[in-house]
């Protein structure tokens, strides 16, 4: 799918998931225990912290750079309506240590949270790297170094990090004239001497996944969505299930790579538990790919 193109799925489509299903109630999910951001590397290496959602902290011993940043209590255009955070995020929005460079993905509000946006750009005026069509947006929001990308082009928003956009099977809109205006995907990021592959959102394509293996070379870290994924005949286009998440971790020969996008919003049917428990399922003994709580930590 392309900006300008129809949606992976219409109005009418909506209204047959919600009269023929029904979304599986999340039980309370314990608060986890308050964290603090780790340390950064004191030499090469990164650090990787789920806050939530896809939003991720990597820190190198340069820079500190935030993924898809949000940290408001629902994924909404309005504060009163629309899915409601399940648990807080990892970190706290004042515990973050200044953030060199933000990550935007696509502009879908689970993704792209304009009061963190508007947070981040207030206290730390980093620079943002995000797909062609969010410059007005992101403007609007308080960033005044903007960089925009179209699939496969590479920028250095800093002298120790390289960012190339990667294709992602997926889709954008925050308004219903909105549809496709704005591109989406992912990111293939060199930082601290690695390279971390960070999804986005995206359904299941082997021939993308092996291509951007093919680009990448085998990833240090690989950030891939688990959830978000039933019903099938609905979501596939556009959020990949556990199963498929395996999939893409040895499409692209991904080293170590760390679940994200589930158990933060329930924006689809499956049950809470039920990500983590079919990526176990799917895994080969011994296969590194890692559920972390929300605040956890990983280096690389």
């Amino acid at each position: 799918m392309y900006p300008g193109e129809q949606a992976h799925a219409g109005l009418l489509d909506v209204l047959r998931w919600k009269m023929t299903s029904k979304a599986a109630a999340w039980p309370e999910i314990p608060r986890p225990p308050a964290r603090l951001a780790p340390e950064a590397p004191a030499d090469e290496g990164v650090t990787a912290t789920w806050v939530g959602q896809s939003t991720f902290l990597l820190r190198s011993k340069g820079a500190t750079v935030i993924t898809d940043p949000v940290f408001s209590e629902r994924a909404s255009p309005v504060r009163w309506l629309g899915p409601r955070r399940a648990v807080p995020p990892g970190i706290a929005f004042k515990d973050l240590p200044k953030v060199d460079l933000v990550l935007l993905s696509h502009d879908h509000y689970d993704h792209c949270d304009t009061a963190s946006l508007a947070m981040i750009a207030k206290r730390d005026s980093p620079i943002v790297v995000a797909p062609l069509g969010h410059r007005g947006l992101l403007e609007s929001v308080g960033f005044r170094t903007v960089i925009e990308l179209n699939w496969w082009e590479e920028a250095i928003p800093l002298p120790e990090i390289k960012v190339t956009l990667t294709p992602s099977r997926h889709w954008c809109r925050r308004s219903p004239w909105g549809t496709n205006k704005r591109l989406w995907g992912g990111f293939n990021v060199h930082i601290g001497g690695r390279k971390v592959y960070f999804v986005g959102d995206s359904g299941y394509d082997s021939n993308l996944f092996k291509e951007i293996g093919l680009h990448m070379v085998s990833p240090d870290l690989a950030l891939i969505p688990i959830g978000a994924y039933e019903p099938r005949w609905f979501m596939a286009s556009a959020h990949m299930n556990p199963l498929e998440a395996i999939l893409v971790h040895r499409d692209i020969k991904s080293k170590t790579s760390i679940a994200m996008h589930w158990g933060t919003f329930q924006l689809t049917d499956e049950p809470y538990d039920d990500p983590p428990a079919a990526l176990e399922r799917a895994k080969s003994p011994g296969e590194a790919f890692v559920v972390l709580p929300v605040g956890g930590s990983l280096s690389v």
